[in-house]
């Protein structure tokens, strides 16, 4: 039987052990084997300080009182994440809710203004821009991922993905400028010329837009930028901000439904959208790769008790990152691939119906086409000449020839000339090739100017003019 020497060892030795034992195995149950280390160290510096109070405390009172400020000194963060938890854990971030209220009053201010004035307003861009644009950033800030967002890394990187390119993109989808344009001409004037800048046009050019995008999450990330916004409320939500920004812009110059400083053709949008998926994909392996822990002295400080540990939570945030970006990013390329022909088959339409239109203006009755291109009725006829004069047959209206001419040798001197014998020629008919298309190279142009036989047929015929003109 083991004898404690005062009341001071019982302080020191039994509550130490006791408060030891626990500890350790309830944080090896499922907490990760640095917050189990943090939780004994506070423990054995609290036992320290209480084991120096006095000498005459009781050793009963002091285990209790000892465990309490312990476990009062570690982690003060929510509760463990559930199923549950994550549709019922809310919190309160005013500024992004201030923020969220000034916009959807303003925009819907501007819609029944705009009805008032007797013009239409789709309800889908009402739904887009308030419901889902301005939902989804209550839901990143305020819910769930609001909450957990300075605990589990993962739920950070889900954060990210929202603010960063699913709320930007139905944002963007409301039409919020030409919202303003229409309802507030006097304001929508002003916002027109900023919109047409020169500065502008420099801010939105499609490499800068994209880099931004691509840069902003890999500097707050692998800098001290990430856990700075732990630390500060200023620096949140200017994070919040730095993230939804690029993305508007970035949807914004890629869908076109507002008015932009410069149309770029869907075949630009459809690359830059394809560097931007690989750009969140880059992203999501690079933190999946890095061997270093992102945060690690704030999330070693943190001393979460449950949840994966440091090194597996940072991977599920990179693979957040990587997958889910590129969900978002793939429905949107696909989008853009379907913009692009559908544009394409317009410009096709639209050539297709002038082209018509010009071949029913020549063939029209009375037109200068219609006549030929040296103002005969038509072409010239084909196959052998018809008995007559010219061809050395009888004259109309003489006497029949009995029979053949009679054979000997043909008079000396000049063959006679004229239609008796032949005369000149008869203009050679429009030559054409084997598909019966004019050939361009025997005539000269529509206006006037002569084929160049170097170049191909159908840049030759006037009827293609315009779809090869110079640009």
């Amino acid at each position: 039987m083991r004898t404690l020497g005062s009341a001071e060892g019982a302080a020191q030795g039994a509550p130490c052990t006791f408060v030891r034992s626990i500890l350790f195995r309830y944080f090896s149950f499922g907490g990760p084997e640095y917050g189990r280390n943090v939780r004994i160290g506070s423990v054995r510096r609290s036992l320290r300080t209480k084991g120096q109070a006095g000498p005459g405390a009781a050793a009963g009172g002091d285990s209790v009182a000892v465990m309490v400020h312990a476990l009062a000194g570690g982690y003060h963060g929510p509760p463990e994440l559930t199923a549950v938890r994550v549709l019922t854990e809310w919190t309160l971030d005013a500024w992004m809710l201030a923020l969220v209220l000034l916009l959807g009053g303003c925009y819907l201010a501007g819609v029944r203004h705009l009805r008032r004035q007797g013009q239409p307003w789709s309800r889908w861009r009402t739904v887009n821009f308030v419901g889902l644009g301005l939902g989804i950033v209550v839901i990143a800030t305020m819910s769930s991922f609001g909450t957990y967002f300075g605990v589990l890394f993962y739920m950070r990187a889900f954060q990210t993905i929202l603010l960063l390119l699913l709320a930007p993109l139905f944002l963007a989808l409301g039409r919020p400028l030409t919202l303003a344009i229409a309802a507030f001409p006097a304001a929508g004037q002003r916002i027109d010329r900023a919109i047409h800048s020169r500065a502008a046009r420099v801010v939105t050019f499609p490499a800068i837009t994209t880099l931004a995008l691509v840069a902003v999450p890999f500097v707050m990330y692998f800098t001290t930028w990430y856990t700075a916004a732990f630390h500060s409320d200023a620096v949140r939500e200017l994070t919040h901000l730095a993230l939804m920004v690029p993305g508007f812009v970035f949807f914004w110059t890629l869908l076109r439904v507002d008015p932009v400083p410069k149309t770029y053709s869907y075949g630009v949008s459809l690359w830059i959208t394809a560097v931007e998926v690989i750009g969140d994909a880059f992203l999501g392996l690079a933190v999946i790769a890095y061997t270093s822990l992102i945060g690690a002295g704030y999330y070693h400080a943190l001393a979460r008790p449950w949840g994966p540990s440091l090194q597996t939570d940072q991977i599920l945030g990179g693979g957040t990152l990587w997958i889910f970006g590129d969900l978002v990013g793939l429905p949107f390329l696909v989008a853009q691939l379907v913009q692009f022909m559908r544009e394409d088959e317009a410009e096709a339409a639209v050539i297709d119906a002038e082209l018509d239109a010009r071949d029913a203006a020549r063939t029209a009755p009375g037109s200068r086409a219609s006549a030929g291109p040296e103002g005969s009725a038509g072409p010239a006829p084909t196959g052998p000449a018809p008995p007559g004069p010219a061809a050395g047959g009888p004259a109309p209206g003489g006497p029949a020839s009995a029979g053949p001419a009679p054979a000997g040798p043909a008079p000396a001197g000049p063959a006679p000339t004229g239609p008796a014998a032949g005369g000149p020629a008869p203009a050679e008919p429009a030559r054409s090739d084997d598909q019966g298309r004019p050939d361009e190279r025997a005539h000269p142009g529509e206006q006037g100017r002569p084929a160049d036989p170097a170049r191909p047929w159908w840049e030759n015929d006037p009827r293609f003019n315009d779809r090869f003109r110079q640009v």
